[in-house]
């Protein structure tokens, strides 16, 4: 079961998130489809958004980021609520590239580099919040590395990892942390931080290692005395439904509604991004949302 822990230094001055996100990456590669890259691209977003969304203190929060690189994956969004649970997609989930020199997948080269990433929070009173920042490399660790320092102003660590089979392409392990800095912070705390950094094995290696999330924050934050605040299980999470579908197709004309192309059942197809699920509206469905539009614009 994926598992998020977060931690605090005993000084208050550095706190660390860590995530197993195996299942959660594995569940949407499932859904999607996704190739070996866009697995690991799509899988390191969806990581990094519910280490994200975790941190939304207030229930009922959620959390978009999105990530426009001009790559052929097109776009990757990934929507978090404050319990850690997310979905998400990639415009083209088929896209796969050639392995780059050094044989890891070429994440990069298949976001892109030349656009922006966006981070929206809602807290559910007033508008929500948004910032966007150009991309650092198209990795997305590098990227919300680099939001946190120039949108934020908050020295932030990011290390996210997706690693998929060889041979199946299938997604084995994911995961990633999430360190930043509090108020206060001394030269001290960060250089040891930073040194701990340095050493660090990546992310998927310690997961296969079968190290947990707690392992991962406790080797960032040696030397340090920490406390853990919390832990809590997260999943890939989907909250579409036909009743939704619908409210979305009442924004349309009433005639556009009546004018629906339907199969050879007499069925008009609905899908939804984030999990792939279909929904279907009958003729009679159809005109009878068109009355209520109707009645909606009167």
């Amino acid at each position: 079961m994926d598992r998020i822990i977060r931690m605090i230094t005993a000084d208050g001055s550095l706190m660390a998130s860590a995530i197993d996100s195996s299942d959660l990456v594995y569940t949407a590669q499932q859904l999607h489809g996704l190739s070996k890259t866009a697995c690991a691209a799509l899988g390191r977003l969806l990581t990094g958004a519910s280490l994200m969304g975790a941190m939304l203190k207030e229930a009922g929060a959620s959390l978009t980021v999105k990530v426009e690189g001009g790559g052929p994956l097109g776009s990757l969004l990934a929507l978090a609520d404050s319990k850690g649970n997310v979905r998400g997609y990639v415009d083209h989930p088929a896209v796969e590239l050639p392995l780059r020199p050094d044989g890891k997948l070429d994440v990069g080269g298949a976001v892109g580099k030349e656009g922006r990433l966006a981070v929206i929070r809602d807290f559910g009173t007033g508008e929500p919040y948004a910032g966007q920042v150009e991309l650092a490399s198209g990795e997305i660790a590098e990227d919300l590395t680099n939001y946190y320092a120039v949108s934020q102003q908050i020295p932030t660590v990011c290390a996210l990892g997706v690693l998929v089979g060889k041979e199946d392409g299938l997604a084995m392990l994911a995961g990633g942390m999430l360190i930043q800095a509090l108020p206060g912070a001394d030269e001290a705390a960060l250089s040891r931080l930073e040194a701990n950094i340095v050493q660090l094995e990546s992310v998927t290696t310690m997961l296969a290692q079968n190290r947990s999330p707690e392992d991962m924050c406790r080797a960032a934050l040696e030397g340090f005395q920490v406390e853990v605040l919390d832990t809590f299980p997260v999943h890939y999470v989907c909250n579409c439904s036909k009743e939704r579908f619908a409210q979305a197709l009442l924004t349309l004309q009433p005639q556009e509604l009546r004018e629906m192309p339907l199969d050879q059942e007499g069925r008009m197809e609905t899908v939804c991004q984030y999990c792939s699920r279909k929904y279907y509206f009958s003729r009679e469905e159809l005109w009878a949302l068109a009355d209520r539009a109707e009645k909606n614009r009167k």
